[in-house]
């Protein structure tokens, strides 16, 4: 068989698996296996585990499961709705106040630690509950966290944008600069949408027209200074938290795998002081939800490490990239080519796949297109950033789902929608205005 013939095979069965309604790890995982046995050689059976443990053997990765146990420390206790209930005070005069609180929640802990399903699993153990009960429907407040989540990934410090640099021979500072400017348009960009989504889930509960948003939504709440100052007491601890993680970090003092530990140490430190969560019953509570959410969350990881060896052993991706790189295309033709490209990969693969399967390939025609590898690395890290929201191997679908499994699947994809469209406006922005990329880094010499 040609290699197009076995690339939509693979693409077929990969299909099949997943809306078969198998767990996505076995899904990938099963499917890798079989084509590792119809179409390589037997030996490479036996290296399965050798390949597995060899990608999952990276210090980095420590981040997702440390950040999950900061997170389950304040979703799993009574500092979730006292963060949660302080946010609303301060931003309740704003409508969808909360989900916008999330947003930013999101932003600020994704610089922190620039993992996506550990942002969605810090920030959505507790955002998802507290904004379902002041009546957001399910659909927005999986949507809200699940594309907050993605600015892991765009605001630095970002793996993906380290690995691009590693493998486009960029600057790794200025690419964290680059990524400065678009992290800052799609946060707004989610925040406009948020406040505009939830006045129209109001506006139809208020009509009484059929809608998943509950009729909490339509009580008011204003707050006094006094009753928003009252709250400080309350988000100093967070705030301290914050603060000792980004100083931490942005000072050069740990990595960001020893930034989560810190993180997760203190926020254990403080619901076990000021919530008195030192009992085995909350602990156990605590550490068994980070334990359920990191196995699936490391499991999908492994399988998608297997998928991608066996893609890049096929030739699948590099085939379709190097046919991509042979058209007789324009500078715009050939970039509107490539982010197809790179969107249909988003289907099937996780980001750091991607990059560094297709980047090598595509590199030579970015140059000769006159095209700046900067400005592309970011628009690269948020195609990357859809690929993450929109099914079927969304990872931060899987893990909103995880951590609220009463939502359905139906629902957090299209709560995610909206915000992929607003990822496609900031490309279309960025490539009108490439200096709200480019500003920050092309300052430094």
């Amino acid at each position: 068989m040609s290699t197009l013939q076995v690339g939509l095979l693979f693409g077929l069965a990969t299909f099949v698996a997943l809306f078969s309604g198998m767990p996505i790890a076995f899904a990938v995982g099963g499917v890798a296996l079989v084509f590792m046995l119809l179409f390589m050689p037997v030996e490479t059976v036996g290296m399965v585990a050798e390949t597995i443990y060899s990608e999952l053997d990276n210090f980095v990765l420590l981040t997702i499961p440390l950040f999950v146990l900061m997170g389950a420390a304040i979703g799993k206790s009574r500092a979730g709705g006292d963060l949660y209930s302080s946010l609303n005070r301060w931003m309740g005069s704003i409508p969808g106040g909360l989900g916008v609180a999330n947003v930013l929640a999101c932003s600020v802990f994704a610089a922190m630690c620039g993992s996506s399903p550990a942002t969605c699993s810090a920030i959505g153990s507790s955002g998802i509950p507290e904004m379902r009960k002041r009546g957001y429907s399910s659909g927005l407040a999986a949507g809200i966290i699940a594309a907050g989540g993605t600015l892991g990934i765009l605001i630095p410090p970002s793996l993906t944008l380290i690995l691009y640099g590693i493998v486009s021979e960029q600057s790794i500072g200025k690419l964290f600069m680059a990524g400065v400017g678009p992290g800052l348009l799609l946060t707004a960009l989610f925040a406009v949408w948020v406040v505009i989504r939830y006045r129209q889930e109001k506006r139809l509960v208020l009509a009484g027209l059929e809608t998943t948003a509950s009729r909490e939504i339509l009580r008011e709440e204003s707050f006094t200074w006094r009753e928003k100052l009252e709250t400080l007491p309350r988000l100093a601890p967070f705030m301290a938290i914050i603060g000792i993680v980004m100083v931490a970090l942005y000072g050069g003092w740990a990595t960001p795998s020893e930034v989560a530990g810190i993180g997760a140490f203190f926020s254990l430190l403080m619901v076990m002081a000021i919530y008195q969560c030192y009992r085995w019953a909350d602990l156990k509570l605590i550490l068994g939800g980070t334990v359920r959410e990191s196995t699936m969350v490391m499991m999908i990881i492994a399988m998608s490490f297997l998928y991608t060896y066996v893609m890049s052993y096929l030739h699948i991706t590099q085939e379709v990239a190097q046919w991509l790189v042979a058209l007789p295309l324009g500078k715009w033709a050939f970039f509107i080519g490539v982010n197809i490209l790179l969107v249909i990969l988003g289907f099937f693969l996780p980001p750091v796949a991607i990059i560094l399967m297709v980047t090598p390939v595509i590199l030579p025609a970015l140059k000769a297109q006159g095209i700046d590898l900067i400005w592309f690395g970011v628009i690269m890290t948020i195609l990357m950033e859809m690929g993450l929201i929109h099914p079927p191997v969304g990872l931060n679908l899987f893990v909103i789902n995880s951590i609220a499994p009463d939502i359905r699947m139906r629902d957090i994809v299209w709560g995610t929608l909206p915000f992929i469209g607003l990822m496609v406006l900031s490309i279309v922005v960025l490539s009108i205005a490439p200096e709200i990329a480019l500003w920050l880094p092309n300052r430094v010499k």
